[in-house]
């Protein structure tokens, strides 16, 4: 059985250390732990492993956020893979800092990756774990915000939950989206 797990964020060192690129700094640490690296290849950089008799084909969208879904619906199409064995790793403002959550369905809340996703998938139902990355700014500062680097104190909450963010992958890989949601959404 495979799956596609998508980082969102931007490419280029411009936004490397920035609240919108949590999604691949959560997929860089799986890698890391999985002992394996990330290989350009069409509309993103990929990566592969197995858990648990799984395939798990890692995705991070080369497009920049706002064409995302252009890279998910390839990837799906030429592996095959159902949208219900895709989960999207996702920056999340309404989420206080460090707070994850996982959901099979949602609007885009204003995101532009969701947003682009939702219209090449044409869908709004699939599989997401969103990352709270707060929303500690002021009015019509959002863009700054998201796309401000990390201070200090919040690199120390992210840290911590970019491990919980990989177990709670692998378990929504293992166990099924529902039983990981029952497990991680209440903590």
């Amino acid at each position: 059985m495979k799956f596609l797990i998508t980082g969102l964020g931007n490419p280029g060192s411009k936004y490397e250390f920035t609240r919108h690129n949590v999604g691949y700094k959560v997929l860089d640490a799986l890698a890391d732990v999985s002992n394996i690296n990330f290989s350009v290849d069409r509309y993103g950089e990929l990566s592969e492993f197995n858990y648990k008799g799984r395939t798990l084909i890692l995705l991070k969208p080369t497009t920049f956020m706002n064409l995302s879904g252009k890279a998910i619906n390839y990837w799906l199409q030429k592996e095959k893979i159902k949208i219900e064995n895709s989960l999207v790793i996702t920056d999340d403002i309404s989420l206080p800092m460090g707070q994850l959550r996982m959901k099979g369905k949602g609007s885009d809340g204003g995101h532009n990756g969701l947003k682009s996703i939702q219209e090449f998938l044409g869908t709004n139902k699939y599989p997401r774990l969103r990352f709270g990355i707060g929303n500690d700014f002021y009015p019509g500062e959002q863009v700054n915000h998201v796309l401000g680097n990390w201070d200090e104190s919040e690199l120390q909450i992210i840290e911590e939950k970019i491990i919980v963010a990989n177990d709670m992958i692998c378990s929504f890989c293992n166990i099924g989206i529902e039983r990981t949601m029952n497990f991680y959404n209440k903590k």
